[in-house]
């Protein structure tokens, strides 16, 4: 998938375990993205959603803007695959939206599939952790008194 192609819920294989991983300028559904790691030995569906939100340390929040590098979906993917081969996990499915976004606008959806519920926590948090820490996207804030900046950078 592409910066502007549209997850859209089919279960697309990119590598072993990693059933979506995608960069997109279109709004993200956790449903599907859950449905892509549905997996009949999963006994635990573990899924996150990043939501843009009207403040940011103290300071009140009125959109993002989000570029993307080039490398991003292949980064993105990588760290994907790198989750979906712990032999505890089934399937994985993350993906991040570039472009402007608006609050409530959900930036970053992931969803893990595993045999059990503490594993599937952990899957999550991992995913999120890494692709927050890989990922090379930047976020540009605008705040509610004019001013900006960017952030986020790895």
């Amino acid at each position: 998938m592409s910066a502007t192609n549209e997850p859209t819920g089919d279960v697309v294989t990119v590598q072993a375990g990693v059933v979506l991983g995608a960069v997109t300028d279109r709004p993200l559904d956790l449903a599907a993205h859950e449905a892509a790691v549905a997996d009949r030995r999963a006994g635990a569906v573990v899924s996150f959603q990043g939501v843009v939100r009207d403040h940011d340390h103290g300071r009140g929040v009125t959109r993002l803007e989000y570029e993307g590098h080039p490398t991003a979906e292949a980064v993105l993917r990588e760290v994907a695959a790198e989750i979906a081969a712990d032999p505890a996990v089934y399937a994985v499915a993350v993906s991040h939206r570039i472009g402007p976004l608006e609050i409530g606008d959900v930036a970053l959806a992931a969803a893990v599939s595993t045999a059990h519920r503490a594993a599937a926590f952990a899957a999550c948090a991992r995913l999120v952790d890494e692709v927050k820490a890989r990922l090379p996207i930047w976020k540009r804030q605008v705040f509610d008194d004019g001013t900006e900046e960017w952030v986020n950078c790895p």
